[in-house]
């Protein structure tokens, strides 16, 4: 899937304002340009994206009429996208999916149901089966967005023993045991800060650190991981804002590099992503800077496969932003803003 140092990238989007569902782009990191965006599949807000770990499939949240769900792709050898099948439910479509490393299960979730559903994948053809498990939250939280669940992310963790699911309706994290039939065992719950809203988490290389970055209180939450019973506890809260910033601002999407030195966190309002550096005997997190991601709602970013760059997402303003990345210090550079993608949510590469 590479040719030249060229990496081809996939957007997931609203579909409104005249964008049509999953585009398609490539990165010449020789040129540091993005270029040959161009509709992948047309589908109804596929919001979310994963792909499976040897690049043969991609699967995305959408809408399909009056249901939801998670619709499975063939990645074609020149990139483009082959519809398998899909698995929708009736209501409201997922915010999120995610799939396990070997491919065996896929999770969503969904934000406006509260609830979080468990795929079996066919290894054979990469097609996903009916939920294996469809479990409902309950609560509420302070802020009157939290009037209900929110079930907003759905994670394996390293050990590949359980799901972490971020809970920003009741400001919680879940964790449930994997079984093999693909349902879900509830395990752990850690309650988080109240109305801090978390949203999305990511783990660190070495499976004992975490973070989350929430929606509400615009922080990044440091946890510790413990693989033996799949609970968590806190460590750190840090705000990814400047301390004299009193707008409207919602956290969005948070990575963290492979070496895991850096952490990056989205801010939409603030429209910038906060860089943090990571202790790496402590796990905890200091600033290094926020940059400017050069449009309005900065929904998520990626980064490329050599990591050298950065692929920012403004929701609002309708484009890509690429930044070049110094892999020493964290700090990104920016490239180009003027890439026109409608709505653009999500942005994953196809691994080398």
């Amino acid at each position: 899937m590479t040719n030249n140092e060229k990496y081809i990238g996939y957007i997931g989007t609203y579909t409104k304002g005249g964008s049509k569902g999953i585009y398609s782009f490539t990165l010449d990191t020789n040129e540091a340009k993005i270029a040959d965006i161009k509709v992948a599949a047309q589908l109804d807000n596929p919001t979310y994206l994963t792909i499976s770990r040897d690049n043969r499939y991609l699967y995305s949240v959408a809408k399909k009429g009056e249901e939801g769900g998670v619709v499975a792709f063939s990645i074609e050898g020149d990139g483009s996208l082959t519809e398998i099948n899909s698995q929708m439910l009736s209501g409201s479509s997922p915010c999120h999916v995610s799939v396990d490393s070997k491919n065996r299960y896929a999770f969503s979730t969904n934000y406006h149901k509260g609830s979080v559903e468990s795929y079996v994948i066919n290894e054979e053809d990469g097609s996903i089966q009916p939920p294996a498990s469809s479990i409902k939250h309950e609560g509420s939280g302070p802020d009157p967005r939290q009037e209900k669940p929110h079930t907003h992310y759905a994670g394996v963790t390293p050990d590949k023993n359980y799901l972490a699911v971020v809970e920003l309706g009741i400001d919680a994290l879940i964790t449930y045991a994997i079984n093999e039939d693909g349902t879900l065992s509830k395990a752990n719950l850690l309650p988080l800060k109240a109305g801090s809203g978390p949203r999305h988490l990511v783990f660190h290389p070495n499976g004992k650190f975490a973070y989350i970055m929430t929606e509400f209180s615009s922080e990044v939450i440091g946890l510790t991981y413990f693989k033996e019973d799949g609970y968590f506890t806190e460590k750190q809260y840090i705000s990814t804002l400047p301390a004299d910033f009193s707008e409207n601002n919602q956290g969005s999407a948070i990575h963290i590099s492979s070496d895991g030195l850096f952490v990056y966190a989205g801010n939409r309002g603030h429209n910038s992503i906060a860089i943090f550096r990571v202790d790496q005997e402590t796990g905890e997190l200091s600033l290094v800077e926020r940059i400017s991601t050069e449009g309005d709602w900065p929904r998520d970013f990626m980064f490329d496969p050599t990591e050298k760059f950065i692929v920012a997402s403004n929701q609002e303003s309708s484009n890509l932003v690429l930044y070049s990345r110094d892999e020493d210090s964290g700090r990104l550079t920016l490239i180009q803003s003027d890439i026109v993608v409608p709505y653009p949510v999500c942005v994953k590469f196809l691994q080398v």
